[in-house]
């Protein structure tokens, strides 16, 4: 139970603190700031739970370690509820602070959600939403394969994997506001519902199919 606790609390820190970040000082931030409010959020969970869970911390992460044969059945369904809560509890006391002050509330702050379309900076259509996610995700994951693969990387796994999110989220923010990890999109879409509920499955397709497509790609470069 230690590994799904685990889980539980370092995306409840990653979505607080990232989409936290969009939510409440994305303007003053702007993109940069908040690409490093995710990655920063990933470093620091990485050294406090990277040697109890692997901090993985994102379902597609676990479903990329899952199909290269290094997590049970049993350990990646529960590690996806753990993350999916985390990220729900994050999202609720983030609404809690959002409507305790004067930004006019969790509809118009938009709670750091993804989306598409008229959701999306850009305006990006839900086709290419779901490609951009696809492919951050991918890249993402596949750096998360290959710097674990060595314990001699161990030191600096952490960090090497919350620069690559930073630099995912450097792209992605004005196009889909960056998901790659559908448990941190499932806790705002799910609090403030509506659109960004209807959505959320671009958020969930995208990057599970990114996922799995790195292993499939790690699988193949490992091969001997």
């Amino acid at each position: 139970m230690k590994k799904y606790a685990a889980e539980c609390l370092g995306t409840f820190v990653l979505t607080l603190f990232g989409c936290g970040a969009a939510a409440l000082a994305g303007e003053a931030l702007g993109m940069l700031g908040v690409a490093f409010a995710f990655g920063l959020s990933i470093v620091a969970m990485a050294y406090v739970i990277g040697n109890i869970s692997g901090c993985h911390i994102n379902p597609a992460v676990s479903l990329g370690v899952w199909m290269s044969g290094k997590m049970t059945d049993k350990d990646f369904a529960w590690y996806v509820v753990a993350q999916c809560l985390g990220a729900l509890l994050a999202a609720y006391v983030l609404a809690a602070i959002i409507n305790s002050s004067d930004l006019g509330g969790i509809a118009l702050t938009g709670l750091g959600a993804n989306g598409y379309g008229e959701y999306s900076a850009i305006g990006l259509e839900v086709g290419a939403a779901l490609l951009v996610e696809m492919i951050l995700t991918c890249v993402f994951v596949l750096t998360v394969l290959g710097v674990t693969d060595s314990a001699k990387n161990a030191t600096i796994a952490g960090l090497i994997i919350g620069l690559a999110l930073t630099f995912v989220h450097i792209l992605g923010i004005p196009l889909t506001g960056t998901s790659v990890n559908p448990a941190r999109s499932f806790g705002p879409a799910f609090v403030l519902g509506g659109e960004a509920w209807s959505q959320l499955w671009v958020f969930i397709v995208g990057p599970f199919c990114g996922g799995g497509l790195a292993a499939l790609i790690w699988k193949k470069l490992k091969a001997k």
